[in-house]
């Protein structure tokens, strides 16, 4: 029996326009045209909805846990604060990455203001980072 293609899971914003544009189906319809599925070997197809809950969740930025991490102890939360650090480089981190829904390879242009620094994803929106 062949294997259907499969699609890729969608996360983030690309998730969220998704759901809307597809406001009429049900949720299993729904969470199946972003990806949310497997497909067994005698050829069934299972709808995850946990994970696409999950994923909605997120993309909507609802935070059902409490603000410790996993191993019981407090992690940093974002505080929209970065220092230049020794080696001479700002590091904006992954919280904030995560949030905006970043991927590994996105490509920014860099411009320097008088007291501010842009940042221009090359095919998206500014974003900025202001000095004090």
């Amino acid at each position: 029996m062949p294997k259907a293609p499969k699609i890729e899971t969608l996360e983030g914003e690309a998730l969220l326009r998704k759901v809307k544009e597809l406001e009429n189906l049900s949720k299993e319809e729904k969470a199946k045209a972003c990806g949310y599925y497997t497909v067994t070997k005698n050829g069934v197809e299972r709808v995850n909805m946990m994970k696409f809950l999950n994923a909605l969740i997120d993309a909507e930025g609802i935070q059902l846990d409490s603000k410790q991490g996993g191993n019981g102890r407090g992690g940093r939360s974002a505080s929209y604060r970065i220092s230049v650090q020794s080696n001479g480089n700002l590091l904006i981190g992954s919280a904030y990455t995560k949030q905006m829904g970043l991927k590994p390879g996105d490509e920014f242009e860099i411009s320097l203001g008088r007291k501010h620094i842009r940042l221009k994803q090359i095919g998206g929106d500014d974003m900025e980072l202001d000095e004090e």
